[in-house]
């Protein structure tokens, strides 16, 4: 289904915050921002493996309607993503890790994607090491200039798609996503963003 809006400035001119969307940020100055930007409704379960991934010490950034509805309805695709809070944050943080949904196909598969290859491999490798699968998207294979995990200030970061499968898995199974989050956290160089 195609997006309903073309950017974010289109959708906050018919949709309002806190009662058909909310954003939630904090900046905790690292080098790395931890992003679900498709959140709540769009891409289900997303932004709490994206705030599990950041526990208490990472930059983290979540966008995420609060009303159900067709897919493209609150979904701005990634490269043409644009909220000011997102693109502050990523932009001044060295590399991002973004969490996003996709349709099952059969597997419980993480794909990788994203400009940053260093981080994405090192993620997939540690996602693997852990138990889990991982490969290299080729179908959203995020490496657009403008995706919002590219906006960083070296202009690359990495994108993982998640099966609604493998997020059910980790939303009812708490020591299951503790396991997932930490594999990606091992792979997350740590630093501050200055």
């Amino acid at each position: 289904m195609a997006d309903r809006y073309q950017n974010f400035n289109d959708l906050a001119l018919e949709q309002k915050a806190d009662i058909d969307y909310r954003i939630n940020s904090e900046d905790r100055g690292t080098a790395v921002v931890i992003l679900a930007p498709h959140g709540g409704t769009i891409e289900p379960e997303t932004s709490e493996i994206a705030i599990e991934i950041a526990g208490s010490d990472l930059t983290f950034y979540t966008f995420e309607a609060l009303r159900t509805g067709a897919h493209g309805d609150f979904h701005i695709t990634s490269h043409r993503f644009d909220e000011p809070v997102a693109v502050n944050l990523v932009g001044r943080a060295v590399t991002s890790v973004a969490i996003h949904g996709r349709k099952d196909d059969g597997s419980d598969t993480v794909w990788l994607g994203g400009r940053d290859t260093d981080l994405r491999d090192a993620i997939g490798a540690s996602l693997i090491a852990a138990g889990f699968e991982a490969e290299l998207n080729k179908t959203l294979p995020g490496i657009h200039e403008t995706n919002i995990c590219n906006r960083t200030r070296t202009g690359k970061g990495a994108q993982l798609e998640l099966p609604r499968s493998l997020r059910r898995k980790l939303a009812n199974d708490e020591a299951l996503l503790k396991s997932f989050c930490t594999a990606i956290r091992t792979a997350i160089p740590l630093g501050t963003a200055d």
